[in-house]
């Protein structure tokens, strides 16, 4: 897959092109990206995706918005998907005031724009003006054709990347991998801790996450974990540790890889989150937290390996 970060450093014939933020490529996106890649190759033509970084919702609404995934992350999903041409443009406030129809005709220019696939409620340009029904005058006028691809639902629910922020904001992991398609992740170098866990027999890594992402709710997950590349069992804290701090404290992604033993730090760690066991809790002792942590690696054990 081709990546590009302007369209002047593109220059394409007959493209079939899908343009939008895809924040975490959930099965939505997927369905979408599935039929541009289809018709693309079926028709010798160049499967092309433009998106943006960052959210237009930061640039024009001053929102926070945390990512389900990093751009680096959305490439990586994009490119297995068997996308040709990946084109990441940074989203400004010159970017949103621009006219569809300017917009539009410099994608004709540089892309050989033929077919167009957008999602059920996507519009572009200044005001949202770039809607289906534009869009479709346009491709009129310049050659291209226009085509919506119905939302996708879930248990009654459109898929959408709003929803699922929400399901990781509840905990409800599970239910956030059934949209994505894939279970969500988090990725980042093991930095020193506390070292408390080893005092305790059950050593853990301190992950340090992207700022930018979405932190799934405090509590204690299963989960799987890459390094190395290589895939172990793990149970991963995310919390403050209130059995052992008090106050304001910055939340921590903790992990405890099952049957590991080697050094993890310095090393890149990717967190695959499979299911929520518990949410996090104080306890009265020690000890009592290390029989619910034994507790939860059993658990842990048993979804892991598909048992019930």
């Amino acid at each position: 897959m081709n990546q590009s970060s302007s369209l002047e450093a593109v220059s394409l014939q007959d493209s079939w092109l899908t343009i939008g933020v895809f924040d975490g490529v959930h099965r939505g996106h997927q369905e979408i990206i599935r039929q541009l890649i289809a018709g693309a190759h079926f028709n010798g033509a160049p499967a092309v995706l433009l998106t943006f970084s960052p959210h237009p919702a930061r640039v024009l609404a001053g929102k926070d918005i945390p990512c389900l995934t990093t751009p680096a992350e959305r490439a990586e999903i994009l490119a297995s998907l068997g996308l040709d041409e990946l084109i990441t443009l940074p989203f400004t406030r010159e970017t949103a005031a621009r006219s569809a129809e300017d917009f539009i005709v410099e994608l004709k220019t540089r892309l050989g724009l033929k077919k167009l696939l957008i999602g059920y409620d996507f519009a572009l340009g200044k005001n949202r003006a770039g809607d289906f029904q534009r869009l479709s005058e346009l491709g009129r006028q310049l050659d291209f054709e226009t085509r919506a691809v119905d939302a996708i639902r879930l248990n009654g629910e459109i898929l959408s990347s709003t929803l699922i922020r929400q399901s990781l904001l509840d905990g409800a992991v599970a239910l956030a991998a059934e949209k994505l398609g894939r279970c969500y992740t988090l990725t980042g170098p093991i930095v020193p801790g506390d070292a408390r866990g080893r005092t305790i027999g059950i050593p853990t890594a301190n992950v340090e996450f992207p700022a930018e992402k979405v932190v799934p709710a405090n509590g204690v997950y299963a989960c799987r974990a890459w390094v190395d590349g290589q895939r172990h069992s793990a149970v991963t804290n995310i919390g403050v540790r209130p059995t052992f701090t008090s106050g304001d404290v910055a939340t921590r992604v903790e992990t405890h890889l099952l049957d590991y033993s080697a050094d993890l730090y310095g090393k890149i760690l990717r967190l695959e989150f499979v299911e929520r066991l518990r949410g996090e809790q104080k306890f009265t002792s020690v000890e009592a937290l290390v029989a619910q942590i034994r507790a939860d690696i059993s658990r842990a054990r048993q979804i892991l390996s598909g048992g019930e």
